[in-house]
């Protein structure tokens, strides 16, 4: 295995950069700054496109920045460690995307809702906001920015054979360029983001498929090599696991029960699975975000895509990390063997990396650029929301509520470099994590169930009162980490669930003593028209379940 790009790869990866940076500088001359400059509200522009989206745009950006590195890395080599059953995190997003556009989207937008903080701020009090707004800087920077540039770099010198810092360094300025231009920027560019990851993608996994044939089986191609996981893999082509059953690479160097990552029916009954998805994309800025400034039938339509593009990622980011897996069971490619083991540790997080250096010249370079691109689309919307927040919900309020709009949009920026240069410097640390993907959703865990809610509740239960949601939001981190280090044993989704169930508990015992059962006079004004869908939705909505349900059924 031949570590390193060609010249052909590079001239491929330089055409991607020079479209994508092209196109984004285009983006912001005529639809960004000049746009801008007319309706005189910069501020909106920069962090919200507002208006200037459409649903495909909207669609399309809102997967640019959920497949980063942690899919196409984290997510392949947890794969790779627990096969077809991660899958569960992409079908089960598809389903919450869909629950998210029919009801979380008209809260927001029939009330004005731009940021997350300001949403507490309306239906709670700006203490619960400030805190949240601080809370939610601290985990896009320290965990999100952070591992999304670490497992780009992972396989950026996987690929490269360069030194990891090169590569951090690489993906850090080419995401600042597509920040600095705004949403507008970022949501349009996403588009060529996302078409490169998707070719880029998919080819990646038919050539690991027909590699696999070759090395295992006849050569007989694609088909044979799908056949091939299924004979030779069979643990890892099951969606619901029961515990104890299967024993799995941890990426330390031990082993540990598949059930304690993906706790079978426990994670849906419990309900961590569909906390981890409807935090992460209903109650989250960098995803939110992208529809926040559109009309709602145009917001609902892009989810409603952003729903069918998930259902694709198995198909881009798992079946690369199941067919590595085989491959490397079965022996069958030393070069691969030995670069998923590091020392007589098996890093299945390598998996991926290792997997494009097979890649013949040329699909080696659209794939770096696939990867690149989603990487960089990723790493630019998290880097514009927590700018975002900082620009809106704590330096307007709090250090200079007079600053102008220019100065707002310049302070923006420096807030993004900002950022970056914090979560590069710390991004080499996560190497002593194991599992890149483990690490983001545990992480982020500690403080989503608090999260999610203090928002359902405040949508939709008018007797919610502040005090309540303060101590459901203050409870969440420090019973997560009680739990992880006094109940070591309970799977970090069941225990996301029983943290969240903790927290409804909280705040509704101490609503209704505050609320004498009376309703809260800051509670949302709520129209049931609100939540009617067109016929096209609801047929795209079917199709979404459709699958879904077709899925589980056939891999249970």
């Amino acid at each position: 295995m031949k570590l390193g790009l060609e010249t052909v790869d590079y001239i491929i990866f330089l055409v991607y950069f020079v479209i994508v940076a092209s196109y984004g500088y285009w983006v912001y001359k005529h639809k960004g700054k000049l746009a801008a400059d007319r309706n005189g509200d910069a501020v909106k522009d920069f962090f919200l496109a507002e208006g200037s989206l459409t649903w495909w745009a909207i669609g399309a950006s809102i997967i640019a920045s959920n497949i980063s590195a942690e899919q196409f890395i984290g997510m392949s080599g947890q794969a790779f460690q627990l096969g077809l059953a991660i899958s569960v995190y992409e079908l089960v997003g598809g389903l919450s995307l869909v629950i998210i556009a029919i009801y979380f989207l008209p809260m927001y937008i029939k009330n004005k809702i731009y940021t997350m903080p300001q949403f507490l701020q309306m239906r709670y009090d700006k203490r619960l906001a400030t805190i949240m707004a601080v809370f939610w800087l601290f985990l896009y920077i320290l965990v999100n920015l952070t591992s999304i540039i670490y497992l780009g770099a992972l396989s950026l010198e996987k690929m490269t054979g360069l030194a990891f810092m090169p590569c951090a360094i690489f993906l850090t300025v080419f995401a600042v360029f597509i920040t600095l231009g705004g949403m507008k920027v970022i949501g349009y560019t996403d588009v060529i983001q996302v078409v490169c990851l998707v070719v880029g993608g998919l080819a990646t996994t038919y050539l690991a498929l027909s590699l696999l044939s070759d090395k295992v089986g006849t050569g007989a191609g694609v088909f044979e090599g799908l056949s091939l996981i299924k004979q030779k893999a069979d643990s890892h082509m099951h969606m619901i696991f029961q515990k104890g059953e299967y024993f799995v690479h941890d990426g330390r160097g031990g082993k540990i029960d598949a059930y304690n990552q993906l706790p079978g029916l426990m994670m849906f009954i419990i309900g961590g699975q569909w906390i981890v998805n409807f935090n992460y994309f209903g109650c989250n800025q960098y995803m939110i975000q992208r529809a926040l400034g559109a009309d709602l039938n145009t917001a609902r339509n892009g989810v409603l895509f952003a729903a069918f593009l998930k259902l694709m990622m198995p198909f881009i980011v798992v079946l690369p990390g199941l067919a590595a897996y085989v491959l490397f069971q079965e022996n069958a490619d030393a070069a691969i063997v030995q670069g998923i083991t590091d020392g007589s540790v098996v890093k299945p997080d390598n998996a991926y990396p290792v997997l494009l250096n097979i890649l013949p010249v040329g699909l080696k370079g659209l794939s770096f650029a696939a990867l690149t691109a989603a990487i960089v689309a990723s790493l630019a919307g998290k880097a514009n929301s927590i700018s975002t927040i900082y620009m809106l919900d704590i330096h307007q309020k709090f250090i200079n509520p007079t600053i102008s709009e220019k100065q707002t949009v310049w302070l923006g920026r420096v807030a993004i470099i900002v950022s970056f240069v914090i979560a590069l410097a710390i991004s080499p640390f996560l190497k002593n994590f194991g599992q890149g993907f483990e690490y983001i959703q545990e992480y982020t865990g500690f403080i989503s169930p608090g999260i999610l809610c203090i928002f359902l509740l405040g949508m939709f239960w008018k007797k919610a009162t502040t005090n309540g949601a303060l101590a459901a939001a203050l409870l969440s981190i420090p019973l997560s980490a009680f739990l992880k280090f006094n109940a070591p044993s309970v799977p970090f989704l069941n225990r996301m669930g029983m943290v969240f169930w903790a927290c409804v508990l909280v705040q509704v015992t101490i609503s209704l003593i505050e609320s004498h059962n009376k309703e809260n006079p800051k509670a949302f004004i709520v129209r049931s028209n609100w939540f009617e869908v067109s016929r096209p939705f609801v047929v795209g909505t079917a199709a979404v379940v459709g699958l879904v349900l077709l899925i589980f059924t056939v891999f249970y």
